[in-house]
């Protein structure tokens, strides 16, 4: 690049806020750069934007990721061995030496192998030789939740055995039933469509989702409905805590559903139903499965002034696939609200799926972030599609992988573990409670 007309090829951002900094820089490789000219980038007038691929190096992104990864790792990883997270997705890729299609990751690595953490079978995978992102290609169009089947390779392997869940409808089962449809509630194990609902509900235990049934949010994996949803239910709360009463519980799980159309995203609600069911049920212990609220401060001390006896959010997946799987969410941002609440004295609980193309040194990697964030109990299971609308399981992980998860996890210093094939947000969570020395 010539001094006589400089141009600008990379920005750098930097931020310090309450003892954190925050660092990154965006490298210009090959983007539209007719774009910039519709702003004036980094608020610099007069001076140009170029790229790799404008200067004449043709090199790809997964390259330069490579390049720019390994520059770092020898400059600040001073002989040690240097964790690596990549936070971009890359493609659904179909080679007929690794079998289904799978999804490739920076640099040409696999997201799904043939070995611990790597791929098996892919259940409805959607593969696109041309580079689509995967999203793109498994997902319908934006604004359309069509439970149509979608573009896509057969089945290769159904389910093994250990996630078929038995069916029990007896006595417990159908009085829970009745209860909840006789208080007009909404149980994420229906909407979520969770295999645990028959033994949980048997067992007498069930998680209410509050705020009402509609998501503002379009996450890859879930079945939630979403759209524009209705203004909350002023006698929502009391209808919860007496399903609470009625039904005896010693741990009430209170969730939600996304309300990013409210000014405190839904915060007052669980304010609202933590105080009813404490009114009504003083010796349940209560744990929220709450949304990020967008990371107010405000919001989510609404939330942690009624001292919930859990308080939990989940990152759901790592970190290279948080855009696919929750595009509206943030992984910092997630680690940033269970810090708060575990500074705030709450015990903080968080959860993730496998199944979606991770490995499992990534999967780790994440326990050692949430540990690093003050989280005492979290949960592992296997990422089951609900419908042809949501994302593809890229493999099924075994038992033993699952008990080895849980081992390393317990090993960074997390107290409780939960990580088996069926294990949800809110499977055994009154046990998990007393395991990290919550609530009984």
């Amino acid at each position: 690049m010539d001094g006589t007309s400089p141009r600008k090829i990379c920005a750098i951002g930097a931020r310090h806020s309450r003892q954190r900094t925050m660092h990154g820089f965006a490298l210009n490789i090959h983007p539209d750069l007719a774009m910039f000219e519709h702003i004036v980038p980094c608020g610099i007038v007069g001076k140009g934007v170029t790229s790799l691929a404008a200067e004449g190096a043709e090199i790809s992104v997964a390259q330069a990721v490579e390049a720019v990864f390994a520059e770092a790792a020898a400059r600040w990883g001073q002989d040690r061995a240097v964790e690596r997270q990549d936070v971009a997705y890359g493609s659904w890729v179909t080679d007929s030496a690794a079998g289904p299609a799978v999804p490739e990751l920076a640099g040409g690595q696999r997201g799904a192998s043939n070995g611990p953490g790597g791929a098996g079978a892919l259940d409805g995978g959607a593969a696109d030789e041309g580079g689509t992102p995967v999203r793109l290609v498994a997902r319908p169009p934006a604004g359309r939740r069509s439970r149509a089947a979608l573009s896509a390779p057969p089945v290769v392997a159904r389910k093994p055995t250990w996630l078929k869940a038995a069916v029990h409808m007896g006595a417990g089962y159908r009085s829970l039933h009745q209860t909840v449809r006789g208080l007009g509630l909404v149980t994420v194990c229906e909407e979520a469509g969770c295999p645990n609902i028959y033994e949980c509900w048997a067992d007498g235990t069930a998680t209410f989702m509050i705020n009402g049934e509609r998501c503002t949010r379009a996450c890859g994996f879930c079945q939630v409905s979403s759209g524009k949803p209705l203004p909350p239910s002023p006698d929502e709360p009391e209808r919860v805590a007496e399903a609470v009463a009625r039904l005896g519980l010693a741990h009430a799980v209170i969730t939600c559903v996304a309300r990013d159309d409210l000014p405190d995203g839904g915060a007052s609600g669980f304010a609202a139903t933590i105080e009813a069911v404490r009114r009504r049920c003083p010796a349940t212990a209560v744990e929220v499965l709450i949304s990020d609220c967008k990371g107010d401060p405000a919001a989510l001390a609404t939330i942690f002034d009624r001292r919930p006896d859990v308080l939990n959010h989940n990152v759901e997946t790592v970190p290279r696939l948080q855009r696919l799987v929750r595009p509206s969410a943030s992984y910092t941002r997630s680690l940033a609200v269970l810090s708060r609440a575990a500074r705030a004295g709450l015990v903080a609980k968080s959860g993730l799926m496998v199944g979606l193309g991770e490995t499992e040194d990534e999967v780790v990697g994440v326990m050692a972030d949430l540990r690093g964030a003050g989280v005492s109990i979290v949960t592992i299971g296997q990422y089951l599609r609900p419908s042809a609308a949501q994302l593809p399981v890229a493999r099924w992980w075994s038992p033993e992988e699952f008990a080895r998860l849980a081992d390393r996890g317990r090993a960074l210093g997390i107290a409780a573990v939960v990580a088996s094939p069926l294990t949800r947000s809110s499977y055994h969570a009154r046990q998990a409670a007393v395991g990290a020395g919550g609530a009984a």
